[in-house]
């Protein structure tokens, strides 16, 4: 045998075995590609809503978009705006009324932009509480009253529209602040006349106290002329135009995630669950399903696919945003919501026929 053909045997070997380690290796470099990390904050705590992102976490859909994921809880939608604006997480969950009015009041420092990417809740969830026994059974019978709730809750910041739609004087009425665990307790105690909060949270934690649906009286801004957008998504400017296929990737997971806690709202609180062993399953499922029939399954998101917002609508809840809260500065809605992330139409049209 000649030296040529054993080197030629030796070569073509190791051409087959540089083959067979890069059919091998190759699809494992490909997921060693580095992943985006999104730190997300939610609005609140770890209860039936939050498993609209945490399904979409499980399920592993941000990790099939390149994302790395984590989802923290939050403490009122202020402050998840406050911190996204910071730079301590690139992306949030918070009510638009409270992103509306940020946004306004630090119109001057660059480095707090941000935008609203993807609505959530098509209403928002707000209401005034009351006990029936007090007989305050409408809005016109707060006048004169105390109220009380956190003074970072969305319901509380928004009261202002409330008193205008209504015809309240808010010269009236006075606030008592306190802890958000001590809202529902100290309206059944009689310390407060009403309380603020969003449907789902406040009438459950009722419940959780012993107080049946119809011993409550729940006035809903909705039903009583306030009509506002609710929560959306939120992602930091510099995070937009630093990743921009991260924020798509990101609207994509989330809107399969979505799709499959509508359908199955069972393994949607299992999945909860394991994030917080201690909820109560019951109490979590009908909250969950509160938030979906109350905010999200509404006629304008069957009928134009989540996410999405009616310009004129928009530009009227933010136009409520600075009249309330007395907003002295010129506001352009235009560069608050941008819809350019979004999934496809059919992507978005998460409920059955």
């Amino acid at each position: 045998m000649t030296a040529f053909t054993t080197f030629t045997r030796r070569s073509f070997a190791g051409a087959l075995a540089a083959l067979s380690l890069a059919a091998v290796s190759g699809p494992v470099l490909a997921q060693a590609q580095p992943m985006t990390k999104i730190r997300f904050i939610l609005d609140w705590r770890f209860e039936g809503p939050a498993s609209l992102f945490l399904v979409p976490k499980a399920k592993k859909y941000f990790e099939q978009e390149g994302l790395d994921v984590t989802i923290d809880s939050g403490s009122g939608s202020g402050a998840s705006v406050n911190r996204v604006a910071s730079g301590a997480y690139e992306m949030g969950f918070a009510d638009i009324s409270a992103m509306v009015e940020f946004m306004a009041n630090n119109q001057g420092n660059p480095g707090a932009r941000m935008q609203a990417v993807y609505m959530v809740y098509d209403h928002s969830p707000a209401a005034v509480f009351t006990m029936k026994k007090s007989g305050i059974l409408k809005p016109s019978d707060l006048n004169g009253k105390k109220l009380g709730a956190p003074v970072f809750d969305a319901g509380r910041k928004a009261f202002p529209m409330f008193v205008k739609a209504n015809n309240l004087d808010a010269s009236k009425i006075s606030w008592t602040a306190m802890e958000p665990a001590l809202r529902e307790t100290m309206l059944v105690q009689g310390q407060v006349d009403a309380i603020t909060g969003f449907t789902f949270t406040s009438l459950l934690n009722l419940n959780a106290r012993g107080i049946k649906d119809e011993d409550v009286v729940m006035m809903k801004y909705a039903d009583n002329g306030v009509k506002l957008y609710g929560n959306v998504v939120i992602a930091s400017q510099k995070f937009i135009d630093q990743n921009p296929k991260a924020v798509a990737g990101f609207l994509r997971a989330l809107t399969r995630g979505m799709k499959d806690v509508i359908a199955d709202p069972a393994y949607a609180i299992q999945v909860l669950k394991e994030r917080d062993p201690l909820i109560n399953v019951a109490l979590e499922t009908r909250r969950l399903k509160m938030a979906i029939d109350d905010s999200i399954a509404t006629p304008d998101f069957k009928s134009n696919g989540i996410g999405a917002i009616n310009k004129v609508r928009f530009e009227d809840t933010v136009a409520q945003v600075v009249s309330a809260f007395g907003i002295k500065q010129a506001v352009n809605s235009d560069n608050m919501f941008n819809s350019s992330f979004f999934p496809s139409r059919s992507e978005r049209q998460i409920f059955s026929k």
